[in-house]
């Protein structure tokens, strides 16, 4: 009798390709993140996250456009409307002429630059508070991977812009009804509540849940899905906070 087929030795799992793990990140996550731990991956989901993001951007640019919104912006910035109008029309025309180009820079480097920190974060929480032994690159491949909601978050957003009759209103930072913030005008409402209730998002909960999902399976038997789940949310709680805290000071919007 061969190795191979002697009883009690369990045969290896088959490696999931690529588009299986795309597909199974929402309807077999379990299984799925356990592969992903095995084979940390991580350049497609993060790629399609990207993408996905300037897909939005883009079309928020072409069918809506940056002027309303960015008129809506400073007509209600109290610093801008102590301004002579001259000045601030000047300010105006500069930010209008390079909104577009930063607004996809930012995509580009902040998506994996909070990927990364959002990972390493979490994973000196598991190894340095927790005591379990995985790898910065099993973290990071996790959270690239429990990032794919967004990309049907941008989907939605994009079928928003098209369907809108008020593109005036439109808030490209809440495109999608999936969140209490989109009740709120952003320009009136308080900007520390706002942000708070924008972050009370179904995507983000589904992506926190996936992390954690994915944090489990790379911590194994060691480490239980609250104490994963505890190192997902903390630093992004805190985020959340700090975020509030500065745009309620003014510092962003």
């Amino acid at each position: 009798m061969s190795p191979e087929t002697a009883p009690g030795i369990a045969a290896e799992p088959k490696p999931m390709g690529e588009f299986s793990r795309l597909q199974g990140v929402f309807f077999e996550p379990g299984k799925t993140f356990a592969d992903i731990a095995q084979r940390p991956r991580w350049i497609v989901p993060l790629l399609i996250g990207i993408l996905f993001s300037l897909g939005y951007i883009y079309a928020f640019g072409q069918h809506i456009g940056w002027e309303p919104y960015m008129h809506r912006i400073m007509d209600n910035n109290p610093r801008m409307l102590q301004l002579p109008p001259e000045q601030r029309q000047r300010i105006f025309d500069m930010q209008l002429k390079f909104v577009s180009i930063s607004s996809m820079a930012s995509v580009v480097v902040f998506v994996p630059l909070i990927l990364v920190i959002w990972s390493g974060i979490a994973l000196g929480i598991v190894k340095g508070l927790m005591g379990v032994p995985i790898r910065f690159k099993q973290a990071f491949a996790a959270f690239c991977y429990a990032g794919l909601p967004r990309a049907i978050y941008a989907v939605l957003s994009i079928a928003v812009i098209f369907l809108t009759k008020t593109p005036e209103t439109f808030d490209v930072q809440n495109g999608f009804f999936s969140n209490p913030g989109a009740l709120m005008d952003p320009m009136t409402a308080s900007k520390f509540v706002y942000t708070l209730a924008s972050s009370l998002d179904v995507f983000v909960i589904w992506t926190v849940l996936l992390a954690a999902t994915g944090l489990k399976a790379a911590g194994g038997k060691r480490l239980s899905f609250g104490g994963a789940l505890f190192a997902v949310l903390l630093p992004g709680v805190c985020w959340v906070l700090i975020r509030g805290a500065m745009a309620a000071a003014g510092l962003m919007g």
